[in-house]
């Protein structure tokens, strides 16, 4: 008897806590015990659900696929379950923050199907102190082999009709849409990151990590009767319609969802880099951080041409001046755009006629590389493939050993055309398996990969260091041509919240020089002081100074871009509301300097911000570029007003932003 009292008084319950009495679903909670997941099979379908205390983050989710044989995805018995758990720290090379906490707790789901083959499928979910992710994973078995996947039924359930910021997945090339904010309800497909706001100060976030040898991941929302708001995984698929093609033994990227009571704990989350493995490399010295200044902007405001011709851009008498300037003010690179044969004709739709190795008569590649590092500065070979992948492969390995041979230790890929070799989508299984292989050949030859018109990024660059940035967004290129007169204030308000949450961004800031003479009513909607601000709130480790570089000299606004680093140690969020003001402070990995940059909408703004991130008991010199008077992104982007006061930890800052306006400040510690 003392026995079985025993047993129920404490065995029981510790059962129950773990989930494994008889009847109870097996739950996992985060290390803190704030988020709790519960997944279990009912009635032959695998489910989720996701609690944070006493709210309901995600409510019961179906998961599985539609094999091209049928469902799998309704008809699994409950094998067994496995635990783990992991509280490590690793080192960046290069990041938002020097070394990031990996702190997990595990489950996983081991099914297989009742009836049939008896297929087995596992499922394993991490729980993070600031959210979950969890992937399928096919092991090596007798009854599958080879197979398609003609849909993932991956499910978000949200428990409320709540306001969400994406930008369309339909009708959207190289996603480069405008975020919108709407009810999840009003919304059609869309791609992710997806940002949601739910009440009670729940900001969540829905992506990718790991996106290996899989389709890009995209949400398609689903309304039921009860208010719950169902968003469904839709895969970019083949032009055949399968999703992916696979063989066992295989894994799916992670599903990601980030949770925090701040929209700024969505930005400080690093949930997928810890989803991504290890780097691969032994050495990361030739992985260089930096800032950049590049022959492009002068070709979209029509004074130059990618093509060759009387106003032809890059020349080697152009580049020389580029590279001049780039060694007088400290930037480490020189992108030229348009340097080799390819772009004399329609290139967007003959991309098969780019050479890789061959430059143009009037630019001399090995004198300039020469000359640019007898300067301390490294030219970057700009790649426009116009989507002709096989045409870009076969020439990857003698390209990049080129360049390799040359010294050129960064390139900058371009695929302006939404099919890849006309016929897949860029975002597929096949452009995800070419944009990797792009990125595995570099690395070989130790080069550093700018991708634009990419692949959402994923936290690959925890693999793959030298995938630096990409665009995937509305860049600072719309502010130059677009038909709508450029991009809105709020931009930049919502980017770091929803494409920055992917990876970094290569937006290109940095337009001193507002007049276009090639569409006018087309520029920046912004002030110069918000364009300095972009150095900091925009995170790339490779920064563009993007003006041409005579609207520049003698600008005592480049001094802060002089001055600003592209690699920090710490990250925080002080204080921001998603698509009307954000306010981000960073500190210099290789110095005890701290950088902060703000910036708002259309809506003028005061803003207090406490020091406190700041070392106690230290001073720093702090230097002001903020709006001057009469400052606006609309009548005058230009008022900008410098100036110099010491503060410590205790000090509170009052930010005054025009409409349109930022303000960038740098803090030296004295």
């Amino acid at each position: 008897m003392r026995k079985l009292n025993l047993l129920r008084k404490i065995v029981l319950p510790a059962l129950m806590l773990l989930g494994l009495h008889a009847g109870a679903a097996p739950m996992v909670s985060s290390p803190d015990g704030n988020l709790t997941l519960t997944a279990d099979v009912r009635n032959g379908k695998p489910q989720y659900s996701l609690q944070r205390g006493s709210e309901t983050v995600i409510k019961p989710s179906s998961l599985g696929f539609v094999l091209h044989d049928g469902s799998f995805c309704d008809c699994f018995k409950l094998v067994n379950v496995t635990r783990d758990s992991k509280d490590e720290t690793w080192e960046q090379p290069w990041g938002e923050v020097d070394s990031v906490r990996n702190n997990y707790n595990e489950l996983a789901l081991n099914l297989e199907e009742k009836k049939g083959l008896h297929r087995k499928l596992r499922i394993v979910f991490r729980v993070f102190n600031d959210g979950i992710g969890f992937r399928y994973e096919f092991p090596n078995q007798k009854n599958m082999d080879q197979f398609r996947i003609m849909d993932e039924v991956t499910e978000f359930a949200i428990p409320c009709d709540a306001k969400a910021w994406s930008q369309p997945t339909n009708g959207t090339k190289y996603y480069e849409a405008l975020y919108t904010c709407d009810p999840i309800s009003c919304k059609d497909t869309v791609s992710t990151p997806m940002t949601i706001e739910m009440p009670g100060n729940l900001f969540m976030a829905i992506h990718e990590a790991n996106l290996t040898d899989y389709a890009s991941l995209n949400l398609t929302p689903r309304s039921q009767a009860d208010g719950t708001q169902v968003l469904t995984a839709a895969l970019t698929p083949w032009q055949n319609g399968v999703k992916v093609y696979a063989k066992a033994p295989c894994v799916t990227p992670w599903r990601t969802v980030t949770v925090s009571d701040t929209p700024g704990g969505l930005i400080t989350s690093y949930i997928a880099l810890n989803l991504n493995e290890p780097c691969r490399f032994d050495d990361v010295s030739w992985i260089e951080p930096g800032r950049y200044v590049g022959i492009w902007w002068g070709m979209h405001m029509k004074d130059y041409t990618w093509e060759q011709g009387e106003k032809h851009g890059a020349t080697t008498e152009n580049t020389r001046r580029y590279i001049d300037f780039a060694s007088k003010h400290g930037f480490k690179g020189v992108l030229v755009e348009g340097w080799n044969y390819g772009w004399d004709n329609d290139w967007t739709v003959n991309g098969h006629e780019f050479d890789f190795l061959k430059p143009y008569p009037d630019y001399d590649l090995k004198g300039l590389q020469e000359y640019a590092l007898s300067k301390g500065v490294r030219l970057i070979a700009h790649n426009e493939t116009g989507g002709a992948a096989e045409n870009y492969e076969n020439q990857l390995e003698d390209a990049f050993a080129l360049y390799n041979e040359l010294g050129i230790n960064c390139v900058k890929t371009g695929y302006v055309n939404p099919l890849l070799d006309n016929r897949e989508l860029q975002h597929s299984q096949y452009g995800i398996n070419h944009y990797r292989k792009v990125l595995e050949t570099a690395a070989r030859h130790k080069i550093m990969v700018v991708n634009h018109e990419p692949a959402m990024p994923s936290g690959l660059r925890r693999t793959y260091p030298n995938m630096m940035a990409g665009e995937g967004m509305r860049g600072q290129e719309y502010n130059a041509w677009s038909d709508d007169g450029g991009n809105p204030p709020y931009h930049i308000c919502i980017l770091p919240f929803t494409r920055g949450l992917a990876g970094p961004m290569d937006f290109t800031p940095g337009i001193f020089n507002f007049e276009n003479k090639a569409v006018p009513g087309t520029h920046p909607q912004t002030t110069l002081a918000k364009q300095l601000a972009e150095y900091i709130v925009i995170y790339s480790p490779l920064q563009m100074a993007a003006d041409m570089i005579e609207n520049y000299e003698n600008h005592p606004a480049l001094t802060f871009i002089e001055s600003c680093p592209t690699n920090w140690t710490k990250t925080v969020v002080p204080v921001a509301e998603i698509g009307k003001h954000v306010t981000i402070a960073r500190k210099d990995r290789d110095s005890e300097n701290w950088f902060i940059g703000s910036v708002t909408d259309e809506t003028p703004r005061e803003i207090s911000l406490p020091l406190d991130f700041l070392d106690k008991d230290a001073s720093y010199k702090m230097t002001v570029y903020e709006d001057g008077p009469g400052a606006d992104y609309k009548t005058d982007p230009y008022p900008l007003n410098i100036r110099q006061e010491t503060v410590t930890a205790q000090s509170e800052l009052k930010i005054k932003l025009a409409p349109g306006g930022g303000s960038a400040i740098r803090l030296i510690k004295i």
